[in-house]
């Protein structure tokens, strides 16, 4: 099995969502896949220019000559990708939006999905989708737009973590939860690849809460505001 993530963090790897993310990953390595853990904000990749000429000059070939046809390549080759990012105004941010919309040529024009709903037709067989988001603020309310941005993927397993500040925290006390945490994470990769599926203890855990909101609230208020 080879596994893919998608990191659309401007971060990259010192981002929180990194973190999971390759928790995620080695869990998955452990279990036996092949994984490869792709930083977008690194990568040359043009905004689509809604020409269509994929679908219609050139089926299947984008008019732009940059990274994304590595990447699409990487996407296509998977059994499993993983869309990673932060919480930026409620959605993913703009370089994993510009990814995915970058994936158009492997779509074709508008079907009648004989449901009532008209849509693109897939061209090849889409990888499974494993979403991965984190966001700075506590509550679950700020992930329902990118939930439902990403429902349409029919992920797999959508891991949300709020607070995520506290991924690099050093206090020791709240470290002990985070890794207790991370540890979840890890065993969420690992069941994947080994039984196709995470199982419900585990998603359960993976919404385990590591501080109080509001003491959370306050710790980030008061560092912000000793910053200036």
């Amino acid at each position: 099995m080879k596994i893919t993530a998608f990191n659309g963090s401007p971060r990259a790897a010192q981002s929180n969502t990194h973190i999971i993310v390759q928790k995620f990953l080695d869990g998955a390595k452990s279990a036996g896949a092949g994984v490869d853990n792709v930083f977008l904000i690194d990568k040359n990749i043009s905004h689509c220019s809604g020409c269509f000429s994929c679908w219609f000059k050139t089926p299947g070939q984008c008019v732009f000559t940059d990274d994304m046809k590595e990447l699409i390549e990487k996407y296509v080759t998977s059994d499993i990708i993983c869309l990673a990012t932060p919480v930026y105004t409620w959605n993913m941010t703009a370089a994993l939006k510009n990814f995915v919309d970058r994936l158009v040529p492997l779509r074709s024009p508008i079907v009648n999905q004989s449901n009532g709903n008209y849509d693109m037709q897939e061209r090849i067989k889409f990888p499974d989708v494993v979403v991965i988001s984190t966001c700075g603020f506590p509550g679950e309310n700020n992930f329902e737009t990118i939930k439902q941005v990403f429902k349409s993927a029919n992920p797999v397993l959508e891991i949300y973590r709020n607070s995520g500040n506290l991924l690099k925290t050093a206090d020791s006390k709240i470290k002990v939860i985070v890794d207790e945490y991370l540890k979840y994470v890890t065993k969420a990769g690992f069941e994947i690849v080994k039984d196709g599926k995470v199982s419900s203890n585990i998603k359960t855990k993976l919404q385990m809460e590591l501080i109080n909101p509001e003491e959370y609230v306050e710790k980030i208020n008061t560092r912000a505001g000793n910053s200036g």
